[in-house]
């Protein structure tokens, strides 16, 4: 009977002691430096431990864990009408991180996906306030102003939005259309202006040298000679000499040159 009662006994001890170092083990939490644990004592919040290793009293204490690393989120493509009443369809990218985990545990039940809601709610209405050249044309300033209006709903969250960015803009067919001819016709006025400048510009070098050459009319006799070189040039047979009129005058009978 005594040994029976010592076995039964070791047999006991030896469970005990299973039994406490199980609950040694699940006591112990090693949480690394991208993570925090947020403890909680009997259901109520104890705050936020970690990173490294630390002890969590069995039954009494429950801990969850949060990311702290920032968070890369799409948001979906969202159908909206601008200003100008252009359907549309605009998505964004967002990103953003925990920095409060004792929030973002007890104030809100899933900040991912309240997040998401928000950035979702937040791009329609930012980019339907606005017409759809602002868009195109001042996407820095739509994204700011995402950034900001996302930040100050998230706050209380304890979540911090660093940036939000317009990725892409849909338009419908018939809009691309009409913007292509737009682009296409800015691009014949100011190859018409360009032309125009160049035209009015020549007429001006032209009258500054016929002022030149009326005041001196030897240059007239020069710029014939330097065509002259300049047809020379080419392999013509036929080469035209031109003469000034007082040169062929001495060469023409006394009433010829009279009238």
């Amino acid at each position: 009977m005594n040994g029976g009662s010592g076995l039964f006994l070791l047999a006991c001890l030896g469970v005990l002691g299973f039994v406490a170092l199980m609950v040694l083990l699940s006591s112990i939490k090693i949480v690394p430096e991208y993570e925090r644990g947020v403890i909680f004592r009997l259901g109520r919040l104890v705050g936020a431990r970690g990173p490294g290793l630390f002890f969590v009293v069995p039954v009494f204490e429950r801990m969850v864990r949060v990311d702290t690393r920032v968070i890369t989120m799409d948001v979906p493509a969202q159908e909206v009408i601008t200003l100008d009443n252009v359907t549309i369809k605009v998505n964004a990218v967002l990103y953003f991180q925990v920095i409060n985990p004792n929030w973002a545990v007890t104030k809100v039940m899933d900040y991912i996906r309240a997040t998401m809601q928000i950035a979702q709610t937040t791009l329609r209405s930012v980019v339907g306030q606005g017409e759809l050249d602002e868009l195109l044309a001042k996407r820095e300033l739509i994204n700011q102003k995402l950034q900001q209006i996302i930040d100050e709903q998230t706050e209380p969250w304890g979540i911090k939005v660093t940036i939000v960015e317009v990725k892409d803009v849909e338009l419908p067919q018939n809009m691309q259309r009409a913007m292509a001819k737009q682009a296409e016709a800015e691009r014949e006025k100011r190859a018409k202006l360009i032309h125009a400048e160049g035209e009015l510009q020549a007429s001006r070098a032209l009258a500054d040298a016929a002022a030149v050459i009326a005041s001196e009319p030897v240059t007239l006799q020069l710029r014939y000679l330097q065509t002259l070189t300049e047809i020379a040039v080419e392999k013509n047979s036929t080469i035209i000499f031109p003469l000034p009129i007082e040169t062929i005058k001495q060469f023409m009978p006394a009433e010829d040159k009279l009238r």
